[in-house]
């Protein structure tokens, strides 16, 4: 849904697929305090952890990627479209140098790593010390495509 002045927005959520790992470590984490304690000590220990991973999964995906309202917001971090310069899409087989070798440790980084493309937005503010921000997005075409207008 595109609300009123939002160009382009994603969250950036944990799939499906990333949930069953942290969800059966939680239950055998609940099991190993089960083990031995009967009565409320038996149950209590699922009753907190299990939430408490699917919490804790939730908030990994709160990050937000959009374009509303003349800026580029990634989480809490405000982006002027006018300070925005080159924008590069970063593909899935060079992200690891991306993140490694090439990035700045000046530069502002909103990655998961389970999104696969990476996009690159050099700043023109020449008041910030940031050089550049790099963002994971699940569409990283239309997004530099949006930003480069």
């Amino acid at each position: 849904m595109s609300r009123a002045g939002t160009q382009h927005s994603e969250r950036l959520y944990v799939p499906w697929w990333g949930w069953p790992l942290p969800l059966l470590a939680a239950v055998l984490l609940a099991a190993e305090i089960h083990m031995g304690y009967p009565g409320v000590r038996a149950w209590l220990p699922y009753l907190i952890l299990v939430p408490l991973m699917v919490a804790f999964l939730i908030s990994l995906g709160w990050t937000r990627i959009a374009v509303a309202d003349g800026e580029l917001r990634a989480g809490k971090a405000r982006l002027p479209l006018e300070y925005v310069g080159e924008v590069e899409v970063i593909a899935q087989d060079r992200k690891r140098k991306a993140l490694g070798p090439e990035l700045d440790p000046a530069a502002f980084v909103a990655h998961r790593g389970w999104v696969g493309p990476l996009l690159r937005v050099h700043l023109t503010d020449p008041r910030d010390p940031t050089p550049y921000w790099v963002l994971s997005s699940r569409r990283p075409e239309a997004l530099a495509e949006l930003l480069r207008q």
